[in-house]
């Protein structure tokens, strides 16, 4: 068993004495801080060499099948970031907007882009599952209207299955970008999405059977919004009565972010929106946060699937 004097004299050796050439001294403090975790850890859970090479071989295979990001947020890393996040602002004196909550890993960039309404399905669900309509207006705290903001939305199919990843889908199929109207609405037409479960033979599927979890998300949509002059808004809503919608393995319920499907039977209105059948329809108004020279950032750099 090594002490915690060796374990810093080793990892100083390892990560800074033997170091010759330019060194990017944020990365250096990164990976001795967390040698040092990972040694200490060894020790106080006595770690055995399988066990770490059983470790190091789940991660080339998580990476392999693409699934880390899931794993973060299986494990709360992204649920982490955003209540860090939260802290942050509040010691910066900011206060109001719509929370935020996790992006999650399946964005695609790109999406086709429009202005005040947007279509999003392909058409192929149409008489599976119920069309539904999401519309709301974007403003800022103070209640003015915000109109040119960029809205970024997608979502899952009826079989819980992403466009891109699931190669049977069309391209961008469940994935747009609307503009604000002139008085700060944006229209989208889709179906309901209904949540979805980890891969059942997958990597994380796997971490969440071993601490006795499930891997479900409820029925959500996931946003990115932004308009110059004010802080970019990563959110999601998760529809009221999913059986998930508490209960998230991604944690990425808030309050303030559940929505009410309404069921619209009335014929004109049917109508007035182009259909011959009941319609679902669900309000979700956003409201931005100004930025300021000393507004934490909400800017990530993070890969993304580039269509």
């Amino acid at each position: 068993m090594m002490n915690t004097q060796e374990i810093e004299k080793l990892v100083k050796k390892i990560n800074v004495d033997t170091a010759q050439g330019d060194v990017d001294l944020r990365i250096q403090q990164i990976v001795v801080r967390l040698t040092r975790d990972l040694f200490q850890a060894i020790e106080d859970l006595n770690i055995s060499q399988t066990e770490l090479w059983k470790g190091l071989e789940y991660f080339t295979d998580a990476g392999q099948a693409n699934e880390l990001g899931l794993l973060a947020a299986g494990l709360g890393l992204e649920h982490y970031l955003d209540l860090r996040a939260d802290e942050a602002d509040a010691k910066a004196g900011i206060t109001g907007g719509t929370p935020r909550t996790i992006e999650g890993p399946l964005y695609v960039t790109g999406a086709p882009e429009s202005v005040g309404f947007t279509r999003m399905d392909d058409g192929t669900e149409s008489d599976k599952v119920p069309t539904l309509f999401i519309e709301g207006t974007v403003t800022d705290t103070q209640g003015n209207i915000i109109k040119n903001a960029k809205v970024e939305i997608w979502h899952a199919n009826s079989l819980g299955n992403y466009s891109f990843f699931d190669k049977s889908q069309s391209n961008f199929n469940l994935r747009r970008t609307v503009l604000t109207d002139t008085t700060g609405q944006y229209v989208a037409q889709t179906t309901m999405p209904v949540g979805y479960g980890c891969p059942p033979q997958g990597t994380t599927q796997f971490v969440l059977n071993k601490l006795g979890r499930h891997g479900n998300r409820p029925s959500h949509v996931h946003y990115f919004v932004s308009a110059p002059g004010y802080r970019k808004l990563t959110t999601q809503f998760n529809i009221e009565g999913d059986q998930y919608l508490w209960d998230d393995f991604a944690f990425a319920t808030r309050e303030g972010l559940v929505a009410t499907a309404k069921d619209v039977t009335n014929e004109a209105e049917i109508a007035h929106r182009g259909l011959d059948k009941a319609f679902k329809h669900i309000q979700f108004n956003v409201e931005l946060v100004k930025d300021t020279e000393f507004s934490p950032s909400t800017e990530v750099d993070r890969r993304h699937v580039n269509a």
